[in-house]
């Protein structure tokens, strides 16, 4: 499925949620891996406002990609973001959605 690359530029972003790893199989802790780069994958949650709407997003960066030490209220600047549809079955039912993933997280400060 193709992904689409979302402007940031005029928008303020802040961290809503620190870092947390990304689980390619939750019964076993298996960490999600980039595929491109082999680098552990976490997931951020980051408030975006633009245009008078702030939106949150969950967005899956490699652990190289972001500084230590990202928290919660810290602004920051977003690279290379991406967004890509989906869609599944799990025990006959259909979901779908949007996820999110970024190169890279910087401080904006």
């Amino acid at each position: 499925m193709p992904s689409f690359k979302i402007d940031t530029s005029t928008a303020v972003v802040f961290v809503a949620t620190a870092p947390t790893p990304k689980l390619a199989n939750a019964k076993t802790g298996e960490r999600a891996m980039d595929r491109e780069t082999g680098a552990p994958l976490s997931t951020v949650g980051l408030l975006v406002s633009d245009e008078g709407e702030g939106n949150l997003y969950q967005v899956t960066i490699p652990e190289t990609g972001y500084p230590e030490g990202l928290a919660p209220g810290m602004p920051v600047r977003v690279v290379g973001l991406k967004a890509r549809d989906w869609e599944n079955e799990f025990n006959g039912q259909k979901r779908h959605g949007i996820s999110f993933r970024a190169v890279a997280i910087t401080s904006a400060a």
